[in-house]
């Protein structure tokens, strides 16, 4: 039996192309051009794809990427809002594949995996949810680093702080829209806060109670000066902090 030759699939392959320029040319078919190019780029990525399952895990990046630009290029035109998402989703599909198929040793493929998770997301949901699309995305973007945390929270404890400045900056977002930029930012400040917490209680980083305090009262100053007791909060520090200034200075010269 003859060896598989590489010449068997081009041939098809420009036999196929010939056909459809045909069928155009005659008027039974449009967009020929897209049909062969899709059905090319899905072919390879359907190629690579094999490869990878029969062990090398590196063709699950052209392979998913390929087969994404195909599915993309034969996309009717009614779901052309959605092409980028595709692509990218399964772009982000190669990654989580990679991922999947050694944890432990190739824990880093979650972060792109999730960034492009994240976008893809947002795409879809701009059509209807379009207010909600920086929250979307940022949130994505930080619930990857909270899943990256959760692989090894001994070892990967770092990850709690850009997934908790990254949520935050979420949050942020929404807030702005309901309270005003300005306002919003005592939501900033206490997210932080809330972040280095996180990392003081769950990684056991006592250091990280003092930028955490610090941030709380911002924050919590940030978020009483919504309720326009703000006048009253710094006025009522201002005289504590003198009369703590009065004590000890009395206290001291006793």
């Amino acid at each position: 039996m003859k060896r598989f030759d590489s010449r068997i699939i081009f041939g098809l392959m420009l036999i196929m192309g010939g056909g459809l320029a045909l069928a155009q040319a005659m008027g039974f078919l449009q967009n020929a051009t897209n049909l062969f190019w899709g059905a090319v780029f899905l072919a390879a990525g359907l190629g690579f794809l094999f490869v990878m399952f029969t062990g090398h895990w590196w063709a699950a990046f052209p392979g998913f990427t390929l087969a994404a630009l195909g599915t993309l290029i034969l996309l009717p035109d009614s779901l052309d809002e959605f092409g980028g998402a595709v692509f990218l989703g399964g772009i982000a599909l190669s990654f989580w594949y990679v991922y999947f198929t050694s944890r432990n040793e190739r824990w880093w493929a979650i972060i792109p995996g999730g960034v492009l998770t994240a976008l893809s997301l947002l795409i879809l949901a701009s059509a209807w949810f379009e207010e909600y699309s920086g929250a979307i995305v940022l949130g994505g973007i930080g619930l990857t680093f909270f899943i990256v945390y959760l692989t090894s929270p001994k070892d990967r404890w770092w990850a709690l702080i850009p997934g908790g400045v990254m949520a935050t900056i979420a949050g942020v977002t929404v807030a702005a829209d309901r309270f005003g930029e300005f306002k919003s930012i005592g939501f900033f400040f206490f997210g932080l806060a809330l972040t280095f917490l996180l990392v003081a209680l769950l990684a056991h980083m006592n250091w990280a109670y003092w930028p955490a305090l610090g941030l709380g009262v911002m924050g919590v100053l940030g978020i009483v000066s919504l309720l326009e007791l703000s006048g009253y909060v710094w006025a009522l520090v201002l005289i504590a902090a003198g009369a703590f200034l009065l004590v000890r200075y009395f206290t001291g010269r006793a």
